[in-house]
């Protein structure tokens, strides 16, 4: 293989793995924002509690302060929390498009309660329902392992349309 068929082959492969990367679609819900209108860098700052015990609640994002990522619009509590968002959207957007973790582990893509939420290795992961997320904090590290080998053929297909069973959101604030 010469020089300029390795630079063409190596071009496209990261071509396809950057693609890949952002192919799905995010969950959107009613609210028309991903994560439901909450502020996903605030996550970052929340305490988090131990697994078993339920977590602080999401804040509320404002509908007057925006970002669009992976082709969703997301709100924040403050200009700052946008401003962080835009520096590393990767890095505080949910795993899984905003899908539930629980689900992708099983193979399936339905939609996430952000107030169910879960840090682990510094990426912010969502769960359907409390007993769902109950089941996945049973096994973090096992239950990441079948998502993330899921999520290689399951991240292609449509974002969940289903609702939050059990919730409603408030946010983002007018």
């Amino acid at each position: 293989m010469n020089r300029f068929t390795m630079t063409i082959a190596a071009a496209a492969s990261t071509l396809a793995f950057a693609t890949a990367a952002f192919a799905g679609p995010q969950y959107i819900d009613r609210t028309g924002y991903a994560a439901s209108g909450y502020d996903v860098v605030a996550y970052f700052s929340l305490d988090q509690v131990p697994v078993g015990q339920t977590q602080a609640l999401a804040v509320s994002g404002v509908a007057d302060i925006t970002a669009e990522y992976n082709g969703a619009k997301f709100a924040f509590s403050t200009t700052e929390n946008r401003d962080t968002f835009l520096a590393n959207p990767a890095k505080y957007a949910p795993q899984y498009d905003g899908h539930c973790a629980y689900g992708v582990a099983q193979g399936n893509k339905v939609p996430a309660n952000p107030n169910l939420w879960r840090i682990v290795d510094g990426k912010l992961y969502l769960n359907i329902t409390v007993d769902i997320e109950d089941y996945w904090e049973d096994n973090i590290s096992g239950n990441l392992k079948k998502s993330e080998k899921n999520w290689g053929w399951l991240e292609r297909r449509r974002a969940s349309r289903d609702r939050i069973p059990q919730f409603s959101s408030s946010a983002p604030e007018t």
